[in-house]
């Protein structure tokens, strides 16, 4: 078992100017290290090392109700859909997420950190083609408490 880079990131609970495409393309090939620490930097180290040794790479995005697990996904998913190029952009995230809607309907539950807490976790796999461009996801939703359901 290898364990690679950890990154702890905090939500500000605002918007910030540090999700942008110039911002992703600042990380876009550089090496782990070279920036300051960001979600971009876990991706493209990621993405570097599936293309270099054509190995499948895993991120774990882990912590408590409200803490931005979500959007740091949508984060990583913009980031792979731009360093890729792939022709869906943007668009990828959205798909891939659009299954969400449905279980958060009938999982959420409000607690004192998040009105709108899932009761789910999430796996998503993103599939590249040779070139390691998207060319489609898999999202499984697995059910975390059934007591809040």
């Amino acid at each position: 078992l290898v364990v690679g880079i950890i990154l702890v990131a905090v939500n500000p609970y605002k918007q910030l100017p540090i999700y942008g495409d110039a911002i992703i393309h600042a990380y876009s090939g550089q090496n782990m290290g070279d920036m300051d620490p960001h979600i971009f930097a876990v991706a493209e180290e990621a993405y570097k090392q599936m293309a270099r040794n054509n190995k499948n790479q895993s991120i774990i995005v882990s912590g408590e109700s409200g803490a931005g697990k979500t959007v740091s996904a949508r984060y990583t998913m913009r980031y792979f859909a731009t360093v890729s190029k792939s022709s869906s952009n943007a668009d990828v995230e959205d798909k891939v997420l659009a299954s969400n809607p449905i279980t958060e309907a009938v999982g959420n539950a409000k607690t004192t950190r998040n009105d709108n807490s899932s009761r789910f976790g999430k796996y998503t796999e993103i599939s590249f083609d040779h070139s390691y461009q998207i060319i489609g996801a898999n999202m499984r939703t697995y059910l975390l408490e059934k007591s809040r359901v």
